[in-house]
């Protein structure tokens, strides 16, 4: 039997402009609507719903593992929407990136305040 991540809720206060906000900055087809989510779907089959949230929102943290080139593309809308970033989750090192396991890897803040990754190899590979 094989086990498989199909989907996640992210909660959010607005999702339309959350959902966008990622599949933007990403690089992503547009979010798509699913009853009351708004859905990236990632290049594994899972996607990443994302729903709307009276009230304070628990910020958690997303990390997507991309290619070289889209890192680039992706650091760069950071950097254009003068996003604060970061090396590391603790946010000691802004407006820097880290260079783990020979790759690269950034934080930054969505909307929301989740926390949001990209890296171009697995930690610990």
């Amino acid at each position: 039997m094989s086990v498989e991540l199909n989907h996640t809720i992210i909660w959010c206060h607005d999702n339309k402009a959350s959902s966008a906000f990622l599949a933007d900055l990403l690089g992503l087809p547009p979010p798509r609507p699913f009853a009351h989510f708004m859905v990236v779907d990632l290049a594994n089959h899972v996607s990443l719903d994302f729903m709307e949230k009276d009230g304070p929102v628990s910020t958690q943290h997303y990390a997507f593992l991309v290619g070289e080139a889209e890192f680039d593309a992706a650091f760069d809308r950071i950097k254009a929407l003068d996003l604060d970033y970061w090396a590391d989750p603790a946010r000691t090192r802004p407006g820097e990136i880290n260079r783990h396991d020979g790759g690269r890897g950034v934080y930054f803040p969505d909307p929301d305040g989740h926390l949001l990754e990209i890296i171009t190899r697995p930690y610990g590979g």
